[in-house]
């Protein structure tokens, strides 16, 4: 299944390489952070298997508080095994060569252990408020350099909200980019690199599956380091005050102790089942 999975990524790419790298080079002069949006990303029954894969969302991890609220999970081993190909297969060799073809960004790896990445799912009223990408993995050997986002919600709108959103370097313009179903979009990851999700307007339940690159060089061309960065929306006053308090202790913790203090939500295959993963 992944291998056939990796062949269509990968033929689809190739096939809209030029139009993706054109539409990624050009897209830095909207809100200073480069991307670009594939759609019909994979054959639509391909898509609609995997979208109806999705576990409920009583089965992930709530993550709750000012800065966001949405679901996660990384127990493939419990789920429709084409969850776990589709994830895997956008981490192939085959496709992150194509991909540095399209971005420009060289000696890109992906991350098995899926740091930050995985499946989620965002219900009425969720959200992700204005964020930079934590600057690296869990052992802080690599920066993160690419988002990969593959959206997954049949006939989803962009008036139900829980749509991605570009911001420029001081958090007050956006570039709205919709979570259109069997889209793929590709956004680089840097210290400028604001994004959010809108929150969810109706009773329905948007997914996604996230993947991250990484790098050992760094997409600046220069040494940095940040912890994941929230701020608030414009006319969030209190969200602009506290939140960016809480990045600056939060990353002062860091320096404190590198590896961090929290327990590490990362991708840990069930060895028994991991032989038998059809591929």
């Amino acid at each position: 299944m992944r291998k056939e999975l990796t062949r269509l990524v990968a033929e689809k790419l190739e096939r809209n390489q030029n139009m993706l790298q054109d539409a990624f080079g050009e897209s830095v002069d909207q809100v200073g952070v480069r991307f670009c949006a594939l759609d019909d990303f994979l054959p639509v029954e391909e898509a609609q298997r995997i979208s109806k894969a999705f576990p409920p969302v009583a089965s992930m991890r709530l993550l709750s508080s000012l800065k966001e609220r949405k679901y996660t999970s990384k127990n493939f081993d419990q789920y429709d095994p084409i969850l776990k190909e589709i994830t895997f297969a956008i981490q192939d060799e085959q496709v992150i060569r194509i991909v540095e073809e399209i971005t420009g960004i060289k000696d890109q790896q992906a991350d098995p252990t899926l740091y930050a990445g995985g499946l989620s799912a965002m219900v009425k009223g969720d959200f992700l408020n204005p964020h930079l990408d934590n600057s690296h993995d869990m052992g802080r050997r690599k920066y993160r350099t690419l988002n990969l986002l593959y959206y997954t919600t049949p006939e989803w709108k962009l008036e139900y909200g829980g749509n991605l959103e570009l911001w420029n370097k001081s958090v007050t313009n956006r570039v709205t980019i919709e979570s259109r179903f069997n889209r793929l979009v590709l956004m680089e990851t840097n210290p400028w690199s604001w994004h959010s999700v809108s929150p969810v307007q109706v009773n329905r339940i948007r997914t996604c599956v996230s993947n991250y690159y990484f790098s050992h060089s760094s997409p600046i061309g220069r040494e940095y380091f940040n912890v994941t960065s929230f701020h608030g929306r414009p006319g969030e006053r209190v969200k602009r005050v506290l939140l960016p308090l809480d990045n600056h202790l939060r990353n002062l913790a860091r320096m404190i102790r590198p590896s961090g203090f929290g327990k590490k939500d990362i991708y840990q295959p069930n060895e028994s089942a991991k032989d038998k993963a059809p591929m």
